[in-house]
């Protein structure tokens, strides 16, 4: 059986025109639109799919959100990873639930709760402290104030060193990650994985030849592009738009100890 909407679920109202809303849910509290107010009592203790009418009659169904609708709509200051490249990310790190992974640059924590979900222990670097307790606060919506016992956040400068050892990945959402390369080495223990998302092909370009000079082998650096379709009875077509270019995904792994 499906449980009912409770005050502090998060729900994503859908309209006539499938436009997203994200509402966390409180008692006395309402939803407010160019389409009139939606009183949440209309949507608690409710099963998920209830749809419910605003003060100017425009119809909202209400599911919960999906951790992709949840990173494009959560609170952030940073530029999150789109969910397409998070997908990859968890393939290309090859995680696993108990992994222990260092992750430097956690802006506004999508690519952290996705690790979270995933069963890993985190242990974060970030330089700015405004974005560290955002990601901390985004997580714990999402997933839960249990999820902060796996998801240590420090405000640091990667570039200084990991003071980890034994990890099993280090992943990597920094402007210059090949700075990060000797210490990931040091971090690591033979065979783990470095994963590093780069916005400009340059950056890549200078972490590969960084990684040439390591002891990290198999590098690859691949970007992923995401085309819907239009498919409305006999009309079948691309769509218009497409999420083309977001970053670059490179990822390389530890084949020895540093000398």
């Amino acid at each position: 059986m499906s449980r009912l909407l409770a005050p502090g679920d998060q729900v994503l109202l859908l309209d006539a025109k499938r436009r997203r809303y994200l509402v966390t849910l409180v008692e006395g509290g309402e939803f407010h639109s160019h389409a009139g107010v939606v009183p949440h009592e209309l949507l608690l203790g409710q099963p998920e799919g209830v749809v419910a009418k605003s003060t100017h009659g425009a119809r909202y169904t209400a599911v919960r959100p999906t951790m992709a609708d949840y990173v494009l709509k959560m609170p952030r200051g940073a530029q999150v990873i789109y969910p397409k490249d998070l997908g990859p990310i968890l393939l290309q790190a090859d995680i696993f639930p108990g992994a222990r992974v260092l992750e430097s640059g956690i802006g506004s924590g999508a690519l952290s709760m996705t690790m979270l979900r995933a069963g890993v222990d985190i242990v974060g670097y970030e330089l700015r402290e405004d974005f560290a307790n955002n990601a901390q606060k985004n997580v714990a919506s999402f997933l839960g104030e249990e999820a902060l016992e796996r998801y240590r956040v420090e405000q640091r400068d990667c570039y200084e060193g990991i003071d980890e050892t034994e990890l099993d990945r280090v992943v990597l959402d920094l402007p210059e990650p090949w700075q990060v390369v000797k210490h990931a080495a040091r971090a690591l223990h033979p065979g783990g994985l470095l994963v590093a998302y780069t916005p400009q092909i340059t950056q890549a370009v200078q972490l590969r030849e960084m990684l040439l000079e390591s002891q990290f082998g198999m590098a690859e650096t691949v970007e992923v592009l995401q085309r819907s379709w239009h498919i409305e009875g006999m009309s079948v077509r691309p769509d218009h738009r497409m999420v083309a270019h977001t970053g670059f995904l490179t990822h390389a792994r530890l084949l020895g100890s540093p000398s």
